[in-house]
């Protein structure tokens, strides 16, 4: 991570093996995979929470994302998705990303954030973060 991390809540360290599949007609690897790599990052962190993130009543879901591409990534690569807290509210929790090379943490291929609700899965609607998403006291 970079010195600019310092005051970020760290969430999750995700390596990824780039596959060839996820390369596109020119050689890189396709933006739409971006997004997976995120979300794989996301999912091995809400997994290694246990079973609060997701119960019979309540699921996250994504309510927007943002990612800024800044560089292209090439086969073969490994890649790290870094995962952080950035802001918390009373139903919603931007969680930013930052995807860089394995090898070199300061090649940053892309960053941004998501923005992640739980909804009640009856109706839909949105509720109160649960009590392992809140902010931690201080």
């Amino acid at each position: 991570m970079s010195s600019s991390d310092a005051n970020r809540e760290h969430l999750q360290r995700s390596v990824i093996d780039v596959r060839w599949g996820d390369m596109d007609a020119f050689n890189h690897v396709n933006n739409a995979t971006y997004l997976r790599y995120i979300e794989q990052a996301r999912i091995e962190w809400f997994e290694s929470l246990g079973d609060v993130w997701l119960t019979d009543s309540i699921a996250p879901i994504m309510a927007a994302a943002q990612v800024n591409y800044r560089r292209p990534i090439e086969y073969p690569a490994k890649v790290v998705v870094d995962l952080f807290a950035d802001k918390r509210g009373s139903k919603s929790m931007t969680l930013g990303h930052r995807i860089s090379d394995a090898k070199d943490p300061d090649c940053v291929y892309a960053d941004g954030d998501v923005v992640i609700v739980w909804i009640d899965r009856a109706s839909g609607k949105s509720v109160p973060l649960p009590a392992f998403a809140q902010p931690p006291a201080s």
